[in-house]
């Protein structure tokens, strides 16, 4: 059922959102680098590969610039009209094809790059790789101001390896156990909450199970939130 709502739900989006996507694709070939879309290799079901597709949003090197794969808030890599992009989580669309094609579901585990992914430990490997990743989940909808939570770190890397990257683990194995119709339409809804109040603590309420934050990152919610 959630593969026919991803089809469903997902073409109809492309073509209500076409009048969008079109402007957003010429202003970006007159801008910037000129390139419209950035695919980029991530970590699909199985384990299996596939190219994640994005409209670019930054230099086209900006993996071996910087803090590479982590972004934080005010990148300096971020080109002009990407910040605006980002920030509205604009810059997804294109992976509606993703989703049409198969490689990924509308929820699910965000994809990974290979580097991250193996990260992870071995448990939270296996249960990531049972579902197809998704354009938004529990994950993305917890972290909607990862990039500020870094921008307040004194060592985003560390803090993303260390501190994000297991609570990001335990939140994609919470979500595949409970995996189900009913919390695939819940964390719809919630990841449009979250864009229009990203501060929101409604995701916390719904579900009192959740894994509880460490101290560290606690403390990271809160300054990012202030």
């Amino acid at each position: 059922m959630q593969r026919v709502l991803d089809i469903l739900l997902s073409g109809l989006a492309l073509i209500l959102l076409s009048p969008l996507i079109l402007p957003i694709a010429i202003a970006l070939r007159m801008t910037g680098e000129g390139e419209v879309f950035y695919a980029q290799r991530r970590i699909g079901r199985g384990g299996e590969p596939f190219s994640l597709l994005k409209f670019a949003t930054m230099l086209k090197n900006s993996p071996n610039i910087g803090t590479g794969n982590i972004t934080v808030k005010g990148d300096p890599r971020v080109l002009p009209f990407g910040g605006f992009l980002r920030k509205t989580k604009i810059n997804e669309l294109p992976q509606l094809i993703n989703i049409l094609r198969g490689d990924m579901s509308i929820i699910g585990p965000r994809p990974m790059t290979e580097d991250n992914f193996r990260a992870y430990t071995p448990e939270t490997r296996s249960a990531i790789a049972k579902v197809r990743p998704g354009l938004s989940g529990i994950g993305s909808v917890i972290f909607r101001n990862e990039e500020e939570m870094l921008h307040a770190s004194a060592d985003a890397r560390y803090v993303h390896t260390h501190v994000i990257g297991p609570y990001k683990g335990a939140l994609e194995q919470w979500y595949v156990t409970r995996q189900g119709l009913s919390l695939y339409v819940a964390l719809i809804v919630l990841t449009a909450w979250a864009v229009v109040r990203p501060q929101s603590r409604l995701v916390w309420r719904m579900y009192p199970s959740l894994p509880k934050p460490s101290p560290e990152l606690s403390v990271l919610f809160e300054a990012a939130a202030g």
